[in-house]
């Protein structure tokens, strides 16, 4: 049996699995990444993280072939250096030969949300697809594309940042700077916003009970659970987010026609009631009309799982 170390950085935890060829993760290691820190100690972290995987799966670290890493940020996997990471103030950090030195072992170093779509083709919602687009609807919106089975990050190694492509000349400002991003309609926190905005027109909505009367308590669930309550206001906000979303889905499948486009992140979880009407605005307005040639939109599957899975076999690419 052949073992891989999993590593998904993040900005609050370092989340460390012991992976097995088949896929399963067999120990588990989080540590806290514990911000703003020099990268000398954020690898040590890492370097601690891993060990209790080791521990957990009963494991030591000789029987690892390799340690791969899901780093948010601009990373090139060539050099194995986080160019830019702004959560984690790291410029040009040579991470993959800092994890290499500490551990020992061959090391990898991708993207996170490109380990995470890799994750999701190797063992989730996209297994047995060659050409995926795994989309995280979150905090903000996260990207991950795969062509032929094999990560796509451009020649830069900054592409796939779904959530940064223009929808709208003119919209909201967007945390990259930028004006009118897929993330400025389709994420968590536009969500929520739009919620808000339709509570403060609509005062006799259901929405308002649902949060308490504190608008500030509002979630991403909130229109969704006064929709299924038959509230008005919950389902117009509902089906407006969901024609955003169809709207981004369909510029993403009309430019790479993917066999699947995956929905991840919380909102996600929210299944059939995001999934159909996005599929209804996509198979409506795109390209492909016959329906066996159509692209398949689902939800992803593996939660935050994908990220140390797709990162733990980042060595067979």
């Amino acid at each position: 049996m052949h073992y891989y170390l999993g590593v998904d950085l993040g900005g609050t935890n370092i989340a460390v699995g012991a992976v097995d060829e088949n896929c399963q993760i067999v120990g588990r290691g989080v540590v806290k990444t514990d911000l703003p820190r020099p990268a000398a100690e954020i690898v040590e972290s890492i370097s601690r993280a891993c060990t209790l995987a080791l521990v957990d799966a009963g494991l030591k670290i000789e029987q690892i072939d390799w340690v791969g890493i899901g780093s948010p940020g601009v990373v090139n996997s060539s050099s194995g250096e986080i160019e830019f990471a702004n959560n984690l103030q790291f410029h040009n950090v040579p991470l993959r030969r800092m994890v290499c030195d500490i551990t020992g072992r061959p090391t990898y170093l991708e993207n996170d949300a490109n380990a995470a779509a890799y994750g999701e083709v190797l063992a989730g919602g996209a297994r047995g697809y060659q050409d995926v687009v795994a989309i995280t609807l979150g905090t903000g919106v996260g990207g991950g594309i795969i062509i032929g089975g094999r990560i796509y990050s451009g020649y830069n190694h900054a592409g796939a940042e779904l959530g940064h492509v223009g929808m709208f000349y003119g919209g909201e400002t967007c945390s990259c700077g930028s004006i009118g991003c897929v993330e400025t309609f389709c994420s968590a926190s536009a969500l929520i916003r739009q919620t808000q905005e339709k509570m403060k027109a609509r005062p006799d909505s259901q929405m308002w009970a649902l949060c308490g009367g504190n608008i500030e308590k509002v979630s991403g669930k909130t229109a969704f659970d006064a929709m299924r309550a038959g509230d008005a206001a919950g389902s117009e906000v509902v089906r407006q987010y969901c024609d955003y979303l169809g709207y981004a889905v369909n510029s993403f499948v009309n430019l790479l026609q993917p066999q699947v486009v995956l929905l991840g992140g919380g909102i996600s979880r929210e299944g059939e009631t995001l999934l159909a009407p996005v599929r209804e605005y996509v198979y409506s307005h795109g390209l492909v009309s016959d329906p066996k040639k159509r692209v398949h939109i689902e939800a992803a599957t593996l939660g935050n799982d994908a990220g140390i899975i797709g990162a733990a076999f980042l060595g067979n690419l």
